[in-house]
């Protein structure tokens, strides 16, 4: 029964003044023994003196306390501010006490309040002493009567550094989870069978399969903030191969009011995964970029048109018009930057190949900045749909770019992509078309022209995050078209993030190219998304070869033959030094191609463009024959 109440009652935060109280009756005990201390334990003492005397100490020790707030600190969160605010009030008393003495002995108010200084020095020693003490006795105290006994899951903490105690203070202090921390895990050798906290520290190789049914681990937090990305891939590739759960503390600039909180302790997302270092942007350069601007963004509904409108958002621009033919994606769209209260965006259900519509648009909302993410991306559909793809990827470009001239647009951004290099399917030679156009334009007007180029973004719109997270809720398998296939990948807010910082920086005419960190297995990544799920290959889900799909290509490239980059301010954003062009013969080939297209001939429109853009070699495609 005892039990049971003095449960409820540490349950419950403890009432400030039930702490004031228990300090002050500290107080007055430590300065009892602060006296037999000084007489080695003995009665050679006047104990009237010391009776006169206790009255004031509790007096001193009050208003320490008060004006401190020592006493305000939730107890089974004690930590080291805690310790500091105690020694703060207890330097505070032994002021007090002093002023108090000299103020009594000036006076002659008071004789018998006269005591040795040896007496407030060890006073001023045991309350910190015992101050402290106390707070962490009935700390753990209450964690020994919350936990019931029960324990929801046995944990390994990854990284004994600073980032590794601060996961363990979390997930101790934590009254709504159960966790019981097994021990750290280093790789640092003098740390190996340490004590930190009281828990052992272990080396990595000691962490076998072996070692996890033994101390029954459920799971291993990695928290470790200063790590090399290489390192990170080559801890969660063996860690994932074990029969446990692996999560991860998220970096410090993502931490709530800068405190980690245990629930921001997550499973590990394939974002983690890409080897990179964290992008840094400059946003006083942005901020002036987009400061009183009206920008319109084309594709506004799809995964980095929308991205884009959200951090532009961010910025004081005049006016966002967003532009997109999916109605629904851009109701969507509307209603979240609605619910934030952004304010002076207007959303617009329009075709960007509907060139009258688009003039009407232009000339109404007279944009200063444009990005044009606007593009059918999708390799196979493409394939099957040339017509299609030259409408939107080439003639769309054509009716954007050639406003953004007529309209005395400041700035044209074109999102392209790295499968326009060495293109070997319609989608990616209609994007290197694209690109073309925009580079004969761009000395023949104020407008400036600027082409960023990257590659896969996770989570996209069909790219193959979503498809292998369906078939893993699905039961599998997943499915990968060749063994050996690579992509680069990036995140849709860091791909966005660089489009804006390079679109900020351009003066006309460049094509910006992204480091994209290192290329990616896609089968390796079907594995790793497998194993993060908590499941195994091949028993749990399997893998599936399917075959490259017409016009894929096993390796991507975000350069073409003879193009080489220069550095930038950014060292994520590099200037892609193009072959020149003949301009005027360009552009006539790519009219005559819009033209012919009309006539849905699909051979004939591919043809064109393979002579517009040599490089263009079908893979695995019907369109090879065009290439004998």
């Amino acid at each position: 029964m005892i039990d049971y109440l003095l449960s409820k009652l540490l349950k419950n935060k403890t009432p400030s003044w039930i702490v004031l109280l228990i300090d002050l009756y500290i107080v007055l005990n430590t300065f009892v023994l602060a006296y037999f201390i000084r007489f080695n334990f003995s009665f050679n003492f006047d104990s009237a003196h010391l009776f006169t005397q206790l009255p004031f100490v509790l007096l001193a020790a009050f208003i320490g306390f008060v004006l401190i707030g020592s006493y305000k600190g939730i107890v089974r969160h004690t930590g080291l501010r805690d310790s500091v605010n105690i020694a703060l009030a207890s330097i505070l008393m032994v002021i007090i006490m002093v002023v108090m003495e000299f103020g009594i002995r000036f006076f002659d108010l008071l004789p018998v309040f006269s005591f040795p200084v040896s007496i407030l020095a060890i006073h001023f020693l045991l309350n910190i002493l015992l101050l402290v003490a106390s707070r962490y006795l009935f700390k753990t105290i209450y964690h020994l009567f919350i936990s019931d006994f029960k324990i929801d899951s046995r944990v390994l903490i990854y990284g004994a550094g600073d980032a590794g105690r601060l996961t363990y203070t979390v997930l101790t202090n934590d009254k709504d989870i159960k966790v019981q921390v097994l021990g750290f895990i280093d790789d640092d050798k003098r740390l190996t069978h340490k004590m930190i906290n009281g828990i052992v520290v272990y080396h990595s190789n000691e962490i076998t399969d072996h070692f996890i049914q033994q101390k029954k681990v459920d799971e291993i937090i990695i928290s470790i903030q200063q790590i090399k990305s290489h390192r990170f891939l080559e801890i969660v590739d063996r860690l994932s191969k074990l029969a446990v759960n692996v999560k991860i503390v998220p970096p410090v600039k993502s931490w709530i009011d800068g405190d980690l909180k245990s629930k921001q302790i997550q499973k590990i997302r394939i974002e983690d995964l890409l080897g990179r270092d964290p992008i840094k942007i400059n946003n006083s350069i942005l901020q002036k970029e987009f400061h009183q601007e009206v920008v319109l963004i084309t594709g506004a509904a799809g995964s980095i048109g929308s991205e884009i409108a959200r951090q532009i958002c961010n910025y004081n621009h005049s006016q966002l018009i967003l532009i997109d033919q999916a109605e629904s994606d851009l109701y969507n769209l509307q209603q979240f930057l609605h619910q934030r209260n952004f304010k002076n965006v207007k959303c617009i259900v329009a075709d960007i190949r509907n060139k009258k519509r688009m003039q009407l648009l232009f000339q109404h909302y007279q944009p200063t900045l444009v990005f044009h993410a606007a593009a059918y991306k999708h390799v196979p559909f493409m394939e099957e749909n040339p017509y299609e793809a030259v409408c939107v990827n080439i003639f769309g470009t054509k009716v954007i770019a050639d406003l953004s001239i007529a309209t005395n647009v400041k700035k044209f951004v074109m999102i392209s992509t790295d499968k326009a290099v060495n293109p070997t399917n319609v989608m990616g030679a209609t994007k290197r078309i694209a690109e073309l156009y925009i580079n004969t334009l761009k000395l023949e007007s104020n407008t400036k022209f600027i082409i960023t180029r990257f590659g896969n973004v996770l989570g996209s719109n069909g790219s193959v995050i979503p498809l292998f997270q369906s078939q893993i809720e699905n039961g599998g398998p997943l499915t990968v078209t060749h063994k050996e296939i690579t992509r680069y990948f990036m995140t849709i807010p860091e791909a966005c993030e660089l489009v804006l910082e390079a679109g900020a920086m351009g003066n006309g005419g460049e094509l910006y190219v992204f480091d994209m960190g290192e290329s990616v297995k896609i089968y390796d990544l079907a594995l790793n998304m497998i194993r993060l799920s908590g499941l195994r290959f091949p028993e749990d889900i399997d893998i599936k070869i399917n075959g490259l799909r017409p016009g894929e290509k096993i390796y991507e490239e975000l350069l073409g033959d003879g193009e080489n980059t220069i550095p930038t301010y950014h060292e994520k954003i590099m200037i892609a030094k193009v072959k020149p062009i003949d301009s005027i013969c360009v552009r006539q080939q790519i009219l005559d191609l819009c033209d012919s297209n009309l006539g849905l001939n699909c051979e004939l429109t591919v043809a064109k463009m393979k002579e517009i853009v040599p490089e263009f070699i079908s893979n695995n495609s019907e369109y090879e024959l065009l290439d004998k």
